[in-house]
């Protein structure tokens, strides 16, 4: 008898066990248990049908980090950020990290200063946009004046927090809407969206649509003669969900944060070009006179005092450790390093795709690496780029397609985002499987059938 007798074989292999070789139910808890490797591998197979993370040129969001963060991540998945009792030396790692954010962006005085992580930057821009209403509320009141309907101005290329946001707490969105003359929000006729009952403007370092910057010092500016002719002082609120990891690094000449005056606060992307896997977002106040004390809860640990301020509860503070890690890792020696290697390779990508023929280039990936495309006027009505994005797909690609907003929704673009992982190398491929799509396109005889797509985009 060898040590390979079938009478030894305590467990049949793992595809002959029940949940592998029997169906379970899908939308009920099953009665009994299943061994931890069959529960293992039946997620594991079915999570398979995904789109490769690394392949996804639509998502902004973290798709790689090293083996040290990995590990990091692992032996700290189960700290929770909220209990800043219980977890002090990562409160203090969280503290520490805005704190290096406020000093990134210039904050006047890094004394008088405040501000906190998120479960991403779409909970932060909720914070900051509800500071901006509570400090409209509380300015009106002071005045015995009414605190009635309340707006937002924005432009309609923001991300859909912002849609969010008026909605959940019931403000009044100025939509400033693009046009082909200008496609963000840029100061021109501000004044038409702005009277008393404005808490703010959004302004966006790093538009979803096309990764353009929306210019905070000339929206400022303007906003600086909309005060001198009506006396309104409306204060900005920067998103930067991505430009705030970018600019500071590769465009440190661009004044966009806390040097231009008007910004009351900034909010980012921890796992986007944070450079962190998904479950982090920062913000940072001008100074704690701009964020009521009514959204701040106060929590003592070791004898002192910790604000804490959030609209989720519960929320991973691994990410936060992984923050720090990667401020640690890279300094901002390496961030540069990162970020203009993204900033590179979308620069090669747009060039060459600009150079392919039937595509204009919309934006070029010289604010954020985001550029976008359409295609010419003149092009073949056979194929749209709706056809090219489903071309693409069936090669692990994800480059979506999608219209404009607004009165500029019979304008459709296409889109890639390079996060640090889309090497040079597997980018020359993309681009090789973007020209033969493309030649396959270009010889067809007749229009491609099309499904109705849909009319907005947002990531």
């Amino acid at each position: 008898m060898t040590d390979l007798d079938s009478s030894h074989i305590k467990l049949p292999p793992v595809f002959t066990q029940r949940g592998e070789a029997t169906s379970l139910p899908r939308n009920e808890i099953p009665e009994g248990m299943l061994p931890a490797e069959t529960a293992y591998q039946i997620v594991h197979d079915q999570a398979m049908l995904d789109g490769s993370s690394r392949l996804n040129l639509a998502t902004f969001v973290t798709t790689y980090m090293d083996k040290e963060a990995k590990l990091l991540y692992a032996q700290t998945v189960d700290k929770n950020m909220i209990d800043k009792d219980e977890y002090p030396a990562t409160a203090a790692i969280e503290d520490r990290c805005w704190r290096m954010l406020a000093d990134l962006w210039h904050v006047p005085d890094a004394g008088d200063t405040i501000g906190t992580s998120t479960i991403g930057s779409s909970e932060a821009c909720m914070l900051g946009g509800l500071a901006l209403k509570r400090h409209w509320q509380a300015a009106r009141k002071a005045a015995g004046k009414s605190v009635e309907k309340p707006n937002l101005v924005l432009s309609t290329g923001v991300q859909v927090c912002w849609e969010k946001f008026c909605n959940y707490f019931e403000v009044e969105p100025r939509w400033v809407p693009v046009t082909e003359e200008h496609l963000f929000l840029d100061g021109y006729e501000l004044d038409k969206y702005v009277d008393e009952n404005t808490i703010g403007v959004v302004a966006i370092m790093g538009q979803t649509y096309t990764g353009a910057y929306e210019p905070v010092k000339e929206i400022a500016a303007k906003l600086d003669e909309i005060q001198a002719d009506t006396g309104l002082d409306v204060k900005i609120h920067v998103d930067g969900a991505s430009g705030a990891f970018i600019a500071p690094f590769c465009q440190p000449e661009l004044e966009w944060d806390f040097r231009v005056a008007r910004v009351a606060s900034i909010s980012t992307s921890g796992h986007k070009f944070g450079l962190v896997y998904p479950g982090v977002g920062w913000i940072v106040w001008r100074d704690q006179e701009r964020l009521p004390e009514s959204m701040i809860f106060h929590c003592a640990y070791l004898g002192g005092d910790m604000p804490t301020l959030a609209l989720n509860f519960s929320r991973p503070g691994a990410q936060v450790l992984l923050q720090y890690y990667q401020f640690l890792r890279l300094g901002k020696e390496g961030y540069r390093a990162v970020q203009q290697g993204c900033l590179d390779v979308a620069q090669y990508l747009s060039a060459a795709i600009a150079d392919m023929g039937p595509f204009e280039l919309i934006s070029k990936g010289d604010t954020i690496p985001v550029f976008a495309w359409r295609l010419k006027k003149d092009h073949s009505d056979n194929w749209t780029l709706y056809d090219l994005e489903d071309r693409l797909r069936m090669k692990g690609w994800q480059v979506p397609a999608y219209p404009l907003s607004d009165n500029l929704s019979d304008v459709t673009l296409q889109r890639i985002v390079v996060r640090n992982g889309l090497s040079h190398d597997l980018a020359t491929k993309l681009l090789a499987d973007i020209k033969t799509e493309v030649d396959f396109l270009q010889q067809l005889d007749g229009p491609m059938p099309h499904e109705k797509r849909s009319a907005s985009f947002h990531h």
